[in-house]
């Protein structure tokens, strides 16, 4: 029931990718995406009541969350956010040769 959230965000992105023409709203369609899956394998590790895993002296059975798939995500946070600087900057330099963002535009120009 929790993964409803990251599903509609990922299908909200993926309707912008593929619906959308101008360059700067897929691009912010493709940061949905991601965050999106962010969420998602964020809450794959997430337990209900789970304790922090830290040792705990004399607890034996005790329910802790999982600390892995949230460690990743940190680091796919840093890589996405470079990806979108990168798109960004050429996305900018269209713009700069074109004049468009919009891509049926750009397509139709040859140069």
């Amino acid at each position: 029931m929790v993964y409803i959230l990251p599903i509609i965000l990922f299908l909200v992105g993926l309707f912008g990718v593929l619906v959308k023409r101008n360059l700067i709203k897929m691009i912010i369609s493709v940061s949905i995406m991601d965050y999106a899956l962010f969420l998602f394998f964020a809450l794959i590790g997430y337990r209900g009541e789970g304790m922090p895993p830290i040792e705990l002296k004399g607890a034996e059975h005790v329910k802790f969350v999982d600390p892995l798939p949230q460690a990743l995500v940190l680091t796919a946070i840093v890589i996405g956010l470079a990806t979108t600087a990168l798109l960004v900057g050429i996305a900018v330099r269209i713009y700069q040769k074109y004049g468009t963002f919009d891509i049926e535009k750009i397509r139709k120009l040859r140069g």
